[in-house]
């Protein structure tokens, strides 16, 4: 949250801008599946300290642990995907063409190559969505899109998404590459459960069960709000959420896979075309709620947003954990 007032007068009259006051927060969390604050994976946590950093100010996270584990994977996982996100969220706003910076004045700190599983079944193929072929061996099941449709509009052709080629179902998977798999799934669960919450809110609301500004406070007590109550709408949280996460695929994910395996550059080409796209769908998401706190009326134009944001947003991450998840293990990356 932002540094009190009396840390502002204060740099002020040391002759300083607040801004230079360097802002420290002590942590504590869990990685896992959760939808809470510190409570989800490594890339949730990235994403939540590098809004934090970007819209607050805050220069370095402290980890209380004893846990050696947690320790090692905040340093080695958390640390620099950061670092990532910062800098390349950084060097968007002040270049045309964004690119990684030279380093992020963010600090994280803390206190206190495996074997290949070869199951017997490896060699079994597992319908991962869409018919979506994943070897069993892998472990992980892309999430399947249900083909549910709120909206009636259509943003693009999802009949026209190139595929990448079929993994070899051969293929051995150690317990770091399985895992790298995996990590696209816990990050895109995430974002389906903060988007979960984000409409039963909206729906309270325009049920009369929850005025606008109550539903704006509820936010406020939600994980993406948490320690970062000045942002106002909750769309904005929702969409900063979204764009950050697309932003670290875009400018550090795409790239290490792209010159990992090229056979991969058309699916990733249209995934960062859609990512522009659920970008529009945000803004208008944004657009709607503006509308609608000035306006309430019927609340109609404000559903039609979120559903089609809603319809938008799951098709696209099913789309890129069918085609994504066997890559990422295969090459490693996460």
């Amino acid at each position: 949250m932002p540094p009190p007032a009396s840390t502002c007068s204060a740099a002020a009259e040391a002759g300083r801008s607040p801004a230079d006051v360097r802002r420290l927060y002590n942590i504590t969390g869990t990685f896992g599946r959760g939808a809470g604050f510190l409570q989800g994976p490594p890339a949730a946590w990235a994403e939540q300290f590098a809004e934090l950093t970007l819209t607050e100010g805050t220069s370095a996270y402290i980890l209380a642990a004893d846990s050696a584990t947690l320790i090692e994977r905040f340093a080695a996982e958390v640390a620099p995907a950061v670092h990532d996100l910062v800098t390349t969220e950084r060097a968007a706003e002040t270049s045309p063409a964004p690119r990684h910076g030279d380093g992020a004045a963010t600090t994280l700190a803390s206190t206190g190559g495996g074997r290949v599983e070869s199951p017997a079944d490896e060699a079994i193929v597992r319908d991962g969505g869409d018919g979506a072929r994943v070897p069993a061996g892998l472990g992980v099941e892309p999430t399947p899109d249900d083909g549910v449709r709120l909206s009636r509009e259509r943003v693009w052709d999802e009949s026209t998404r190139p595929t990448v080629p079929a993994p070899d179902l051969g293929r051995g998977y150690t317990a770091h590459e399985r895992a790298s798999g995996r990590h696209l799934v816990d990050v895109h669960d995430h974002l389906r459960q903060e988007l979960a919450q984000v409409r039963d809110i909206m729906e309270q609301v325009l049920a009369g069960n929850l005025d606008p500004g109550a539903a704006r406070t509820e936010i406020n007590r939600m994980t993406m709000r948490q320690n970062n109550r000045t942002l106002g709408a909750y769309c904005e949280s929702y969409c900063r959420l979204v764009t950050v996460h697309h932003t670290l695929e875009d400018h550090s994910l795409f790239p290490r896979l792209r010159r990992a395996d090229p056979r991969l550059v058309p699916v990733i080409e249209r995934l960062r075309d859609e990512h522009e796209v659920i970008h529009e769908v945000l803004e208008g998401v944004d657009r709607a709620l503006v509308a609608f706190v000035a306006d309430p009326g019927d609340g109609s134009a404000l559903r039609d947003a979120v559903d089609l944001l809603t319809d938008t947003l799951l098709s696209h991450l099913s789309y890129e954990e069918r085609e994504l998840v066997e890559p990422l293990a295969r090459i490693g990356v996460s």
